[in-house]
């Protein structure tokens, strides 16, 4: 891999784990406001090392070691570097498993929040289609039957992983469901700056999962998923401390974030059927959608609105 292609990967990596973080950063800033100055330095020092290190650095390394048992982490690790065929043939004969659940992953993500979710209406349909919610369950069923047909065709192991993803899914669903139903009491009630803390942590962690999975539609190197997504989560911490209600003048960087996650999602399930996609698409494509609705929002009325 060449310089030029390490660059565009890590800062596709970057972009895609700020931009699926802002709703993390906005829970962030809305709690830390409540919580004391030496709870907020604890959360944003300590918080950003556990949320590097330890959820966005060992995530993807646990998943890449689950899908290839027949290596230890360390050469899971240092596969990149490594000048072992039998290394990097191991990744690549395991790859398909993990493509297909987080492929699936992303893209139940995506129309969940295209058909269910509160939204700023970006394109045209997308009203229409929030109105036919109930289809969701329906459309998100009937893929996963095909999507594990076809795999099935291919090996056991793809069907498996189609079914892994969209089990995570549903289970990840479910507790940024209770995050969501938490968050007024963490800002209004009782709890101490102590259980916020803890709680922002798992917030962080559940958040953090679009990024992590997200991150393998651009590359299987766990050290260069560690590099852009750890840049990523420091920029989200200072956007969090920053100004978060400059970030919510962009309505429809969410927008962006949810069609990016789509593209990836489709990417990852195409490469897991062997259909090559070279490593410069996932960075292009990132950067083309979040441009074209960051434009969007700078070009909407209520961003010149001043801030109150």
């Amino acid at each position: 891999m060449d310089i030029l292609s390490i660059i565009l990967i890590i800062f596709g990596l970057c972009l895609f784990e700020i931009i699926s973080s802002i709703d993390n950063a906005i829970i962030n800033a809305e709690v830390l406001s409540t919580m004391k100055p030496q709870f907020r330095r604890w959360f944003l020092l300590w918080g950003i090392l556990f949320a590097v290190f330890v959820v966005r650095g060992l995530l993807p390394l646990i998943l890449v070691w689950a899908s290839t048992p027949s290596l230890t982490p360390w050469e899971v690790f240092t596969a990149m570097f490594s000048d072992s065929p039998q290394i990097k043939e191991a990744i690549e004969a395991s790859s398909p498993m993990l493509l297909i659940g987080g492929g699936i992953f992303l893209i139940f993500l995506f129309l969940h929040w295209l058909f269910l979710e509160n939204k700023e209406y970006g394109l045209r349909g997308e009203r229409y289609l929030e109105s036919k919610g109930v289809w969701f369950f329906a459309i998100v069923s009937i893929l996963l039957a095909v999507i594990v047909w076809f795999a099935l065709e291919r090996h056991s192991f793809m069907a498996f992983g189609a079914v892994v993803g969209s089990s995570a899914f549903f289970i990840v669903h479910g507790f940024r469901q209770n995050a969501e139903a938490q968050e007024q009491e963490l800002i209004g009630g009782n709890m101490s700056d102590i259980s916020k803390i803890f709680y922002l942590e798992v917030i962080d962690a559940t958040f953090s999962i679009d990024g992590v999975l997200g991150a393998f539609a651009f590359t299987m190197s766990v050290p260069l998923i560690l590099v852009g997504n750890a840049l990523g989560a420091i920029v989200v911490r200072q956007l969090t401390v920053s100004n978060i209600d400059r970030i919510k003048r962009y309505r429809y960087l969410k927008n962006g974030a949810m069609y990016s996650i789509l593209c990836l999602g489709c990417i990852m399930v195409v490469d897991a059927f062997g259909i090559h996609i070279p490593t410069f698409v996932s960075p292009l494509i990132t950067f083309g959608v979040v441009g074209y609705f960051l434009i969007k929002s700078i070009r909407d009325p209520q961003y010149s609105q001043p801030i109150c």
